[in-house]
């Protein structure tokens, strides 16, 4: 293909998008929720994340064929529209796992600081349940998966009556709404309402798995729940109400590690490179510094807090929220757009000096580092 043949159009927040694709086209990039038809009236490429809803209604009369997606999820793009149409697609699954990975743990560091010794329900065990099943179930922890798709002799599924018995419960499910098991409200007001005493809910998947206005009426009866909302019902026009009564809220930033984001953007473009034939041309491995934690943190949680702390990002919210002069709306997607640099635990260089040696053996199970090396990127699984 010569160069300069396509016209690309991408979501800015994905980075290196026109190092890499630039060489194949003209790339225009806007912010995601707003691109439109309009911009896509001579393009041959969309490139999104999961605020862009790739539906009929914004390829209808485009010349569009190939659209990647630099995320985890697809229940944003109507795939079936793409296939029936011709239109090539590609998505980056467990691009962001292990940053969702680091939310959850800051997380359930905040909201249970003796989780080590709790047990922990995981629904959806795919590319980040699946991921967070196996590293806490290495890390010693009490760890149950719920995931009927995946019942075989490597993943056996629990029941949700199960589930629901723990102490930490963490969402990470596709959002369906037929088939056997639909996960659209899979957590309405008679499930909440069966969560006992105390229960941490954790939801860094999809916001519809849970009923927010049954969660709503559940916590303003005064039902004891510690939860934490990264994705909300009718992003981004959340519920300032809801968010003021839960412990943890966030607005979808859960995988917004650098290293991530990175990986989303390389993943894509290597099936794009697929699509046009470039065989021979693979996205190079993206090798970054690796940085230190500051200060002498004693503790696994320490450390953990130390690299990335969840409360930071929730007094944000809260702050820019109650101080707005723009709608919730515009507000949730400021934050996301200006969201800080954030480096994921295999970026991250520990001191072991004042660490007890089953916690150095913990961290370094997490991805810590503690002799220097920088680390690379994978470009896929």
């Amino acid at each position: 293909m010569e160069e300069g043949g396509l016209n690309i159009v991408a979501d800015e927040d994905m980075p290196m998008v026109k190092s890499l694709f630039g060489p194949f086209g003209n790339v225009k990039t806007c912010p995601g929720r707003e691109i439109s038809s309009a911009h896509l009236t001579e393009a041959d490429v969309l490139l999104v994340r999961s605020v862009t809803s790739v539906i009929h209604e914004l390829l209808n009369g485009s010349k569009v064929k190939f659209v990647g997606s630099a995320t985890i999820g697809v229940d944003h793009v109507d795939t079936t529209y793409l296939s029936d149409n011709n239109i090539s697609f590609a998505a980056a699954p467990g691009c962001n796992a292990d940053a969702v990975i680091q939310y959850v743990l800051s997380a359930i560091c905040r909201l249970a600081p003796n989780w080590q010794h709790k047990s922990v329900g995981i629904v959806g065990c795919g590319n980040v349940g699946g991921r967070l099943y196996t590293l806490l179930s290495s890390l010693g922890i009490s760890c149950l998966g719920y995931d009927p798709f995946l019942d075989s002799k490597e993943f056996r599924s629990t029941t949700f009556e199960d589930i629901l018995a723990c102490d930490i419960i963490c969402l990470h499910t596709p959002l369906t709404t037929q088939g056997a098991y639909p996960t659209y409200h899979l957590f309405d007001q008679s499930v909440l309402r069966r969560l006992n005493p105390g229960t941490v809910l954790i939801n860094a998947g999809r916001g519809d798995v849970i009923d927010n206005q049954a969660l709503l009426s559940v916590l303003s009866s005064g039902t004891e729940l510690s939860v934490a909302l990264d994705v909300w019902s009718q992003e981004p026009n959340i519920d300032p109400q809801l968010m003021e009564l839960i412990s943890v809220a966030t607005p979808h930033i859960a995988g917004h590690s650098l290293e991530g984001k990175i990986k989303g953007t390389t993943m894509v473009f290597d099936s794009f490179l697929d699509w046009i034939g470039e065989h021979c041309n693979r996205s190079p491995m993206t090798q970054l510094d690796a940085v230190a934690l500051e200060g002498n943190n004693q503790t696994l949680n320490e450390v953990i807090l130390a690299s990335y702390d969840v409360l930071e990002d929730a007094t944000r919210m809260r702050k820019a929220m109650s101080n707005r002069s723009e709608s919730v709306a515009m507000v949730f997607d400021r934050l996301r757009r200006e969201y800080p640099l954030r480096r994921e635990f295999s970026s991250t260089l520990v001191s072991n000096k004042a660490l007890a040696s089953q916690d150095i053996e913990k961290l370094s199970l997490l991805g810590f580092s503690f002799d220097g090396i920088r680390p690379e990127i994978p470009t896929d699984d």
